[in-house]
């Protein structure tokens, strides 16, 4: 049923005619179906979202109308998140991907940290959090091989910061990421093709800032450790980067050749490389890596493990949906009128707002879907939307640096042996600050003044 969701909202956005009550019943459905498989935290997610239909229609609210709405955003969620699942399963099972991660894990520790935050970044844009799996698993195999514990420890915190700040720098641009796909959805007139050269601005922010911070605050050894050497050459980047080209050049080709939105482009495309990733590699390898068997697997192991993560992503756009005009009247009872705020102070919030939302457990989806609709449109703060886009994912990045709630967090915190909020809180405190504070003056200058 995935899979036929993605189907089907992949050739909506290529204009086909696909019944909207299709992709919200089978939205609706999988939900259902993938809840009595959750754990009680996530069934909370379910209940909320009966909840606050209910309270719709107590209100005199359009109910069923809203309660579509945040299905069909639940299904695109779905689709989305489906979609890149393709590319991650063949990328996790790529030989030349995993040379390429263990020369980046090796290199001395001048150049470590640089090598592994570059690294993240690029695979990141593969593989998702695949990303922090793959490089995070190689990391603590390098730390491992250390002998000294003090010495371990500080190379396994640096090495899994760098690509913990790798991944985060890829949100506010790639046109893979939930960040990018959500955001632009929600702003009025906003597309990825406007928002990607400021999203860059920032996702160079986040890079320099996390090498600096390591540069300048890296432990002096008396002892340092005697440096191995490096088997291989940077020439093991190059099937990243013609995976990269070849990934850019279709998706972008097809959304300007055709006008079709990114997301859309990415639903059907993505799926087709990674099929043609797959045969490559079970032509290269044989009965390893054989078709049947990881479509097999695919089906019906890989996708219903992520049962917890879909329900809670697909409730989190359904939330934020049909909460939005409930939360509307309340704010404007209570006095706040967001369309009389300066611009500079709506899109210097935005920075801060939504990892601060993190904090208490509440995921950039959900935070975003609620906040949006709370905006006024960016014409009438005087700004471009991209201004809007770049404010709001460069907060959502932030928030995957410190929530203790995040997969990136919680998947940092396992490969180091310590608890999520200590790597949000502790790990990351004085780097959120200085970051937050340059996007926060990137942000400014883009919408106020570039």
């Amino acid at each position: 049923m995935l899979v036929f969701l993605t189907l089907a909202f992949g050739l909506r956005e290529w204009g086909a005619d696909v019944p909207p009550l299709l992709i919200e019943g089978l939205a609706f459905v999988i939900l259902l179906l993938l809840g009595l498989r959750v754990r009680a935290a996530r069934k909370a997610f379910l209940v909320a979202g009966m909840a606050l239909s209910v309270w719709l229609a107590a209100a005199g609210e359009d109910w069923l109308s809203l309660s579509l709405d945040g299905l069909d955003k639940a299904a695109f969620i779905a689709a989305f998140f489906t979609a890149l699942s393709t590319l991650r399963n063949v990328a996790e099972t790529s030989p030349s991907l995993q040379r390429t991660g263990k020369f980046l894990a090796s290199q001395p520790p001048g150049r470590r940290y640089a090598a592994l935050t570059v690294g993240g970044h690029l695979f990141a844009l593969l593989i998702n959090y695949g990303s922090i799996s793959l490089l995070g698993s190689l990391a603590s195999q390098s730390a491992r091989s250390e002998t000294d514990l003090l010495i371990r420890s500080l190379r396994s915190r640096r090495m899994l910061l760098a690509i913990q700040r790798g991944f985060i720098s890829s949100l506010p641009w790639s046109p893979l990421a939930f960040a990018m796909a959500i955001t632009t959805a929600v702003v009025p007139g906003a597309s990825w093709a406007g928002s990607v050269l400021p999203g860059l601005g920032s996702a160079a922010i986040i890079l320099l800032t996390g090498w600096a911070m390591d540069s300048i605050f890296k432990p002096r050894l008396a002892n340092p450790p005697r440096r191995m050497p490096v088997e291989g050459s940077w020439a093991l980047l190059s099937p990243l980067f013609v995976l990269l080209v070849l990934l850019a050049m279709t998706v972008l080709g097809f959304h300007f050749w055709l006008d079709i939105r990114v997301v859309g482009v990415v639903m059907l495309v993505v799926p087709a490389i990674a099929i043609v990733w797959a045969i490559l590699q079970h032509s290269g390898s044989g009965a390893e890596t054989s078709l049947p068997l990881r479509v097999r697997r695919f089906l019906g192991e890989e996708l219903p493990a992520y049962r917890g993560e879909l329900v809670l992503l697909m409730m989190a756009g359904y939330i934020g949906t049909v909460g939005a005009p409930l939360l509307q009247p309340i704010v404007m009872a209570a006095g706040f009128d967001a369309e009389a705020l300066p611009p500079w102070l709506v899109l210097a919030s935005l920075v801060w707002i939504i990892p601060l939302f993190g904090q208490i457990g509440m995921n950039p989806i959900l935070a975003v879907t609620l906040i949006a609709p709370l905006l006024p449109a960016p014409e009438t703060l005087g700004i471009a939307p991209s201004a809007l886009v770049i404010a709001i994912a460069s907060g959502w990045a932030l928030s995957g640096a410190t929530s203790p709630f995040t997969a990136t967090t919680l998947l940092i915190g396992a490969f180091g042996n310590v608890s999520a909020l200590h790597v949000g809180l502790k790990w990351n405190g004085g780097y959120f600050i200085v970051t937050a504070c340059l996007l926060t003056v990137w942000v400014l200058v883009y919408g106020l003044v570039l």
